[in-house]
């Protein structure tokens, strides 16, 4: 085991032409969106509060799209809820809008925002049979109870989230390269990633089928950016819209009339390898962090907790989603990979 460092590394070892130049946001977080006020959207006539089945009364595609699995996570609201204001509807099969963790959304506060990412857990890592059907209960299990019929009934699922911390927007593909290629067909945006899930538990996107390489159903979870920058919004409500027209619901034209971003020039995908996952309530970055920032040489020191010290496990290591707000013993501290 490494001994431990006196004194936290204060630079990154150098600066790689390939990353994305993000410098890390201090704290304050400012707060630039605005949570809507989605109480008219409660009663969706689908027998479930909060979720909204739109159906075109033709056969098709079944899509479903989730915001707020994380109550602090408002972009997916304002998306849903510009959606729904729209009074859009499917040109084909059946479209299900659901509002997940409507209590955790209902204890956002600007004072302090990264308090209402959940109420009891982390609603992102119980959609494994076992949690789903065990005997264990709370808030988050309640409600992913009440929307597992919708979940497994999708054939593509949009899960909209974002970020602790100042990031390019990240679509998550789950473990299996088939939603990597949905991404790609999608275009947007610039960064993809394949991981190896969370040691917690499973998350929505590698619910059943959508892990299974063989089976048609694709699933993604879009990273916004930062949670409450202005430019998330945009990202969400762009990924909705072209995640509608590539699912087959959405004719060509209202498409075009609705994205609000330019396509990348390309798409660039990130492979994780292993995640930094926390000992104790404790863990600690040794040198500044950002999101997608690559750090050059194997062997850096990365993280401490306790006496353990986490080091990058290979040349131009690509952090991922750094961040310890909220974090818990078990819980990622962040998650280590390579460009492709």
């Amino acid at each position: 085991m490494t001994e431990p460092l006196t004194e936290p590394m204060t630079e990154p070892m150098t600066e790689p032409l390939t990353e994305p130049m993000i410098e890390p946001l201090t704290e304050p977080t400012p707060i630039e969106l605005q949570p809507p006020d989605i109480t008219r959207w409660q009663h969706g006539g689908s027998g479930v509060d909060w979720v909204h089945v739109l159906d075109s009364g033709r056969s098709g595609p079944q899509l479903m799209v989730q915001a707020l699995t994380h109550g602090n996570e408002i972009c997916g609201a304002i998306a849903l809820d510009w959606l729904l204001a729209s009074g859009w509807r499917p040109a084909h099969g059946r479209v299900t809008l659901a509002f997940a963790n409507v209590l955790a959304y209902q204890r956002f506060n600007v004072q302090e925002p990264f308090a209402s990412r959940f109420v009891d857990e982390d609603m992102n890592r119980v959609w494994g049979d076992d949690a789903l059907f065990g005997t264990r209960d709370s808030a988050e299990l309640r409600r992913a109870r009440a929307l597992r019929p919708f979940v497994d009934a999708a054939t593509r699922l949009l899960d909209i989230h974002s970020m602790s911390s100042r990031c390019a927007p990240l679509m998550v593909c789950g473990t299996v390269d088939k939603n990597a290629a949905f991404a790609r067909a999608l275009g947007v945006p610039e960064f993809l990633l394949i991981d190896t899930g969370h040691p917690a538990g499973l998350r929505m996107v590698e619910r059943g089928a959508f892990s299974d390489p063989q089976a048609p159903q694709c699933a993604l979870l879009i990273e916004c950016g930062q949670h409450w920058e202005r430019a998330a919004a945009d990202v969400a409500i762009d990924t909705l819209v072209r995640f509608l027209g590539l699912g087959g619901v959405a004719d060509a034209a209202w498409v075009a009339a609705h994205t609000r971003l330019p396509l990348p020039h390309q798409q660039r995908l990130v492979r994780v390898t292993e995640a930094v996952v926390a000992h104790s309530d404790h863990l600690r970055f040794l040198l500044p962090t950002h999101g997608l920032q690559v750090l050059p040489h194997q062997g850096t020191p990365l993280a401490q907790d306790g006496s353990h010290i986490w080091t990058t496990p290979y040349d131009h290591c690509v952090l991922v989603m750094p961040g310890t707000h909220n974090l818990k013993a078990g819980g990622t501290a962040v998650r280590l990979g390579r460009f492709e």
